[in-house]
C-alpha cells in the first residue's frame, strides 16, 4: 500500500488548463469565444493561448513571474486565463474601475513584470506607472487591439508592439506548454476588492483552480455545450472559475465589453444564451429595465448569483422574467463559490415569495467543498441551528487560497491552525442546515445594544415600490450609539415624476414591516449608490458619509 502511495505522487499535476486542450481535440470546430462581428474556435483558441504563451517566453517571462492585465470581457481577456499560466506565469487581473494610485500599488505589490492593457484603459495604466517608486522596474505595457474601439482608443504606435503583432510575430502555434511541476504551484493573484479594507494578493493554486471549477459546474448542473454570457467581470476573482468551466464543456462565451440591460437583452436574444452570471445588482437592473419583457419563445436563462445577499423581493422580480435564479456564496479567498442554495423540488410548491425567501439564503457547502459552519469565532464552537443565533462563517475544503501574498500574519489570521478560513461573514445556520449571511462583521449595527443586520433592513427596503437600490450603514447616535441610516435610489419611473416618496414616508412603511428597533432612523436619497464594478455597493464610502452627518441628535426612543 505504501508503495501504491509513493507512486500516487509521480501522477500529472491537476490544473484546469488541460480542459482547452480537451475542447480544441473534441469540439475543434465549435464557436468558443464571440464578440461582436468577431468568432473563434476551439482549436483557434487553443492555437492563439499557445502563440501567448509561447510569445511570453520569448520575452523573457519565466515560471513564478506576473503578467498582469487590465482589460473588460473580450476575447484576449479570455485567452489571458490560458495562456499566461501556460508560459509557467501567474495571472494578475486587475479591475478596470481602480484609480491610478490603486494601480500601481497593486504593480509593485505584485512585482509584475508585464501588463497587457485595453486602449481605453491605458489612461488610467500611464498615470499609474509613474507613482512607482523608483526601485521597482517598470513593467513591460502591451495594448490589447480591438478593431471595435479604435475611434475611442488612444493611438497605439508609439508602442513597441500590441497584443495581436505579439501573437502574430513571436508566437508558436505548436509552443510546449509549461505544465506545473506540481498542482500546488501557484497560478492567479487576484486582489480582494478593498471594500472593507486595504486590498490584499490572494494566491491560488492549479490544484484549487481544478477542483473549484469542477466544483462549479457540478453544483451548478451546467450541461455540455452552454452558451455562456459574460455579465460578470473575468477579471473578479476570474469570473468565478468560469472561464476554465465553459472549455470544460465545450461551450461558448458572449462577450461583453460593457454590461448594461439593453446589451444584455440583446445578447440573450441573439445568442440564444443559456447561462450567465452577476450580482444581485445586475439582477436589479435586469429587472426594472425597460427592456425587460419576457420572450415566450426563449428557454429559460439559467443566473448564477452572488457577490452580495439578494433581497427576495429581486429574485422574485428576475424569476417573473425568466430567469431561473441559483444562489451562491463565496469570496476570493475560495476562487468561485464555495456554498450554494441547493434547491428541494419540493420548494416548487411554495408560494412564490416564500420561494424567493428560502432562494435568498447563501445555503450549504458545494460538493467539493469539505467542511461549512458558522461558529463563535471567540471559541470557535458551532452556534445552535435555530435560524437566529449568530457566527461567523467558516471554511475548510480544496480552494481555499495558498495565502496573501507577501502578508503571512494577515494568512495566520484567517487561515487558523486546524485548516479552517475565517471569513468574516456574520450568518445564522437554520434548523435544516442552511446558513444564511446576516452581514459582513463590520456592517452590524449595534444601536442601543441591540444587533441590527443592516442586509435585513436593506431586504425589506427592496419591497418598497419606489425602491431601486438601497444600502444600511450606521450612523453616529447621541442616545443610541448608532442608528441604521439607509441610503436609497428610486426607480428611474419614480425619479421622472414628482410624486416621489419623502424620507419620513419611506422610514413610516418600514415602521409597518420590521421592529422599531432596526427602523433606519435616517434616509437619503441617491441618484446612484456607488459600487465596485462587480456592482458590490461601497458601504466604506456611505459609512463616511453618515459619520460625516454628525450624530443624530434626536431623543427619540422609537
Amino acid at each position: 500500500m505504501d508503495e501504491l502511495g509513493a507512486n500516487a505522487t509521480n501522477s500529472a499535476p491537476l490544473t484546469p488548463l488541460g480542459f482547452l486542450e480537451r475542447a480544441a481535440l473534441v469540439h475543434g470546430d465549435r464557436a468558443s469565444v464571440v464578440y461582436r462581428d468577431t468568432v473563434y474556435t476551439w482549436s483557434q483558441t487553443l492555437r492563439r493561448c499557445l502563440r501567448l504563451a509561447s510569445a511570453l517566453v520569448s520575452l523573457g517571462i519565466s515560471p513564478g513571474d506576473v503578467v498582469s492585465v487590465l482589460a473588460p470581457n473580450i476575447p484576449a481577456m479570455y485567452e489571458m486565463h490560458f495562456g499566461v499560466p501556460m508560459s509557467g506565469a501567474v495571472l494578475n487581473t486587475i479591475n478596470t474601475r481602480l484609480d491610478p494610485r490603486t494601480v500601481s500599488v497593486l504593480l509593485r505589490h505584485s512585482s509584475s513584470k508585464l501588463v497587457f492593457v485595453d486602449p481605453l484603459s491605458l489612461p488610467i495604466l500611464l498615470s499609474a506607472l509613474p507613482l512607482l517608486p523608483a526601485s521597482h522596474p517598470p513593467p513591460l505595457v502591451v495594448p490589447i487591439d480591438d478593431p471595435y474601439e479604435h475611434e475611442q482608443a488612444p493611438p497605439l504606435h508609439s508602442f513597441p508592439t500590441t497584443y495581436e503583432k505579439l501573437l502574430e510575430e513571436k508566437g508558436d502555434p505548436e509552443f510546449q506548454w509549461v505544465r506545473p511541476r506540481s498542482e500546488w504551484d501557484p497560478m492567479v493573484l487576484n486582489y480582494t476588492s478593498g471594500t472593507t479594507s486595504a486590498p490584499k494578493g490572494v494566491v491560488h493554486c492549479h490544484r484549487g483552480l481544478f477542483l473549484v471549477t469542477v466544483d462549479s459546474l457540478v453544483d451548478w448542473s451546467v450541461p455540455p455545450h452552454p452558451v455562456f454570457l459574460w455579465t460578470l467581470p473575468m477579471f473578479h476573482t476570474n469570473g468565478w472559475s468560469f472561464p476554465w468551466g465553459v472549455a470544460a464543456v465545450a461551450g461558448t462565451n458572449v462577450c461583453l465589453r460593457r454590461v448594461d440591460a439593453p446589451a444584455v437583452f440583446s445578447a440573450l436574444r441573439r445568442h440564444r444564451c443559456t447561462h450567465m452570471c452577476g450580482a444581485p445588482v445586475v439582477l436589479n437592473m435586469l429587472a426594472n429595465s425597460p427592456h425587460s419583457d419576457p420572450d415566450p419563445d426563449s428557454a429559460p436563462v439559467n443566473v448564477l448569483t452572488a457577490g452580495a445577499p439578494p433581497p427576495a423581493a429581486v429574485l422574485h422580480r428576475a424569476e417573473k422574467l425568466g430567469f431561473r435564479v441559483s444562489h451562491g456564496y463565496g469570496l476570493t479567498e475560495t476562487a468561485g463559490l464555495a456554498v450554494s442554495c441547493a434547491w428541494k423540488g419540493e420548494w416548487d410548491r411554495l408560494p412564490a415569495l416564500e420561494r424567493a425567501r428560502l432562494k435568498a439564503r447563501q445555503g450549504v457547502r458545494t460538493p467539493c467543498m469539505a467542511a461549512v459552519d458558522v461558529v463563535d469565532p471567540a471559541t470557535g464552537r458551532p452556534v445552535p441551528r435555530d435560524g437566529a443565533a449568530v457566527g461567523e462563517i467558516v471554511l475548510r475544503g480544496g480552494c481555499i487560497m495558498l495565502g496573501y501574498l507577501k502578508d503571512a500574519a494577515a494568512t495566520a489570521q484567517v487561515i487558523r491552525g486546524d485548516g479552517w478560513f475565517y471569513t468574516g461573514d456574520v450568518a445564522v445556520m437554520h434548523p435544516d442546515g442552511y446558513l444564511e449571511i446576516k452581514d459582513r462583521s463590520k456592517d452590524v449595527i449595534i444601536s442601543g445594544g441591540e444587533n441590527i443586520s443592516s442586509v435585513e433592513v436593506e431586504s425589506i427596503l427592496y419591497g418598497h415600490p419606489a425602491v431601486d437600490e438601497a444600502a444600511v450603514v450606521a450612523r453616529p447616535d447621541e442616545f443610541w450609539g448608532e442608528t441604521p441610516c439607509a441610503f436609497v435610489s428610486l426607480k428611474r419611473k419614480q425619479q421622472e415624476k414628482q410624486e416621489q416618496p419623502t424620507a419620513e414616508e419611506v422610514i413610516a412603511w418600514c415602521r409597518e414591516r420590521m421592529p422599531h428597533y432596526m427602523v433606519p432612523k435616517t434616509v437619503v436619497f441617491e441618484e446612484e449608490l456607488p459600487k465596485t464594478s462587480t456592482g458590490k455597493i461601497l458601504k466604506y464610502v456611505l459609512r463616511s458619509k453618515a459619520k460625516q452627518m454628525g450624530p443624530r441628535t434626536s431623543s427619540s426612543r422609537l
